[in-house]
């Protein structure tokens, strides 16, 4: 079976939310000899399927809940950012991910934080509706060498212009690289409030870091 074709198996596993299907399309996909890796890829595939649902009615929160909750489950029980091809450079690179204070959408964010782990990252995924302190402080404390930001409200986009203005209020912004993401951010506005990259979605988030540290 082509790589392709098995992608495809793993994102329809996640868009049936039930964990027992997830677990067997990521058996067999590890059977059939894909990377755990590129396994992440087509799960975030699927995940991006229920966001969408999701914003649009098709889905409930208890279907994404469960969705996540098993692609948490899969993702755990694989072998990602210690193998062939993950530089030591990248394995000693810290990252802190979080949706901005006052936004409590979280798939997205959560979709960029496995694939930066997948890609050897060391992440410390805040979750969401962060206060702006609260990852200034998990910057300092872990010594982080990026920050990402999601927002994904026009009404919470400011929140990302805040944290910067923090770390540069303590002093730290200089040491810290600086992501932003959501539907309603672009590299316009990412260069309008000294933003260090955009990205676009989870893989240009990953292609992004890297670039960066």
């Amino acid at each position: 079976m082509d790589k392709e074709q098995i992608f495809k198996e793993l994102s329809d596993a996640m868009v049936t939310c039930k964990k027992d299907q997830i677990d067997a399309a990521v058996a067999k996909a590890q059977k059939d000899g894909m990377p755990d890796v590129d396994i992440v890829d087509g799960l975030a595939a699927g995940m991006t399927v229920i966001g969408d649902y999701f914003e649009r009615g098709k889905l409930f929160l208890p279907h994404v809940m469960m969705a996540a909750s098993a692609m948490q489950s899969a993702v755990d029980g694989l072998d990602l950012g210690s193998g062939e091809g993950v530089s030591d450079a990248v394995k000693k690179k810290v990252i802190i991910n979080a949706t901005v204070e006052g936004d409590v959408h979280d798939i997205g964010k959560s979709i960029v934080s496995t694939m930066l782990q997948s890609s050897g990252f060391v992440v410390y995924d805040l979750g969401r509706d962060v206060p702006t302190k609260k990852i200034v402080d998990a910057v300092k404390e872990h010594d982080a060498d990026m920050v990402g930001l999601s927002a994904l409200m026009t009404t919470t986009l400011n929140g990302q212009k805040e944290v910067i203005d923090a770390l540069i209020a303590s002093g730290i912004r200089d040491n810290v690289k600086v992501m932003v993401g959501g539907a309603p951010a672009t590299q316009v506005w990412a260069d309008k409030i000294g933003a260090d990259c955009y990205a676009e979605n989870a893989s240009e988030a990953v292609v992004k870091a890297k670039e960066l540290l």
